[in-house]
C-alpha cells in the first residue's frame, strides 16, 4: 500500500515543482511575473517542497523497517547545519536565505543564537564523524527542530554530544506537554489537545516517524516535560 501511494505521489508532484519552478525562474520563456503572482507561486512551491518532503520521510521510514542503511561516516555539524537551513526555509524563507551564505561555523551559530536557536556541540562527535546513514539521522533531526520551533515561546537548545552512542538533545521553553498526553506522543496523527495553541501546523506524523527510524536504527527516544516549562527530546543512537 505504501508503495503504491508514493509511485502515485512522486510523479504529480515532480511535474508540479517543475513547472513552478520553470513560472519563477524561465521569465523569458514564459513572461515576467508580478510581485502579487510571484509571492503566491512562491508560497505553492514551498507547499509542494512540504509535500516532498513528507514523502521522503514516508520512504525513508519504510527503508528503514525493512533494515536498509547506507553506512557511510559523516561529521554530525554538517547535518545539523543541513537540518536548520532545511526547517527555515519551510518555515522562515528570508532568514534561511541569509543562513544560506554564511560559511563560517561560528558566525553560522552566532546568528542562530540571535534566532534563538541554541546550538551546542561537544564530546567525540562535535570533530570526529559519526557512522550510520546521514540520510535517516538528517531527517530525525529535522523533525525534532521542525518540532521544538513549532512549540517555543522564544528559544530552543539543540545538543550534540556522546563517545561511543550519539546523543541528540532538542529542548524548547513552550507550554510542554500534559503528563495524561505524553504517553499518546509517537502515535500517529496524534496532535497535542492544547486550547492555548490552536494555530500549531502539522499532521501529528513527525513523532511517529522519529520513532520508527530510531529504533530501526538501534537507538532510543526519551521525552522530559513539564506543563508551562518546555519539552526536551534525547535521542541515542549506537554508531552502525
Amino acid at each position: 500500500m505504501l508503495g503504491l501511494l508514493i509511485h502515485d505521489l512522486r510523479g504529480p508532484l515532480s511535474i508540479a515543482s517543475t513547472s513552478v519552478a520553470n513560472l519563477l525562474h524561465k521569465a523569458d520563456r514564459y513572461g515576467p511575473l508580478a510581485d502579487k503572482h510571484r509571492y503566491i507561486i512562491e508560497r505553492v512551491s514551498r507547499n509542494i517542497q512540504k509535500a516532498q518532503s513528507l514523502l521522503q520521510e514516508m520512504i525513508e521510514i519504510s527503508h528503514s523497517a525493512e533494515g536498509l542503511f547506507q553506512k557511510e561516516p559523516f561529521l554530525m555539524e554538517k547535518i545539523l547545519r543541513e537540518s536548520v537551513l532545511d526547517v527555515l526555509e519551510m518555515i522562515s524563507p528570508n532568514k534561511a536565505e541569509k543562513l544560506f551564505r554564511v560559511e563560517n561555523g561560528d558566525k553560522f551559530q552566532r546568528m542562530l543564537k540571535t534566532q534563538g536557536i541554541l546550538i551546542e556541540l561537544r564530546g567525540k562527535y562535535a570533530t570526529s564523524p559519526f557512522c550510520h546513514d546521514q540520510k535517516k539521522i538528517r531527517q530525525i533531526l529535522r523533525n525534532l527542530l521542525s518540532n521544538a520551533l513549532k512549540h517555543r515561546r522564544k528559544r530552543i537548545n539543540v545538543s550534540i554530544s556522546g563517545e561511543t552512542d550519539l546523543l541528540i538533545s532538542v529542548e524548547d521553553d513552550g507550554l510542554g506537554i500534559p503528563l495524561t498526553e505524553q504517553k499518546n506522543i509517537f502515535e500517529c496523527f496524534v496532535r497535542l489537545n492544547n486550547k492555548k495553541r490552536t494555530n500549531v501546523p502539522g499532521l501529528g506524523f513527525g513523532l511517529t516517524g522519529v520513532k520508527a527510524l530510531v529504533e530501526a536504527m538501534g537507538g532510543k527516544i526519551t521525552l522530559v516535560s513539564r506543563e508551562g516549562l518546555g519539552t526536551r527530546f534525547t535521542v541515542q543512537i549506537p554508531p552502525f
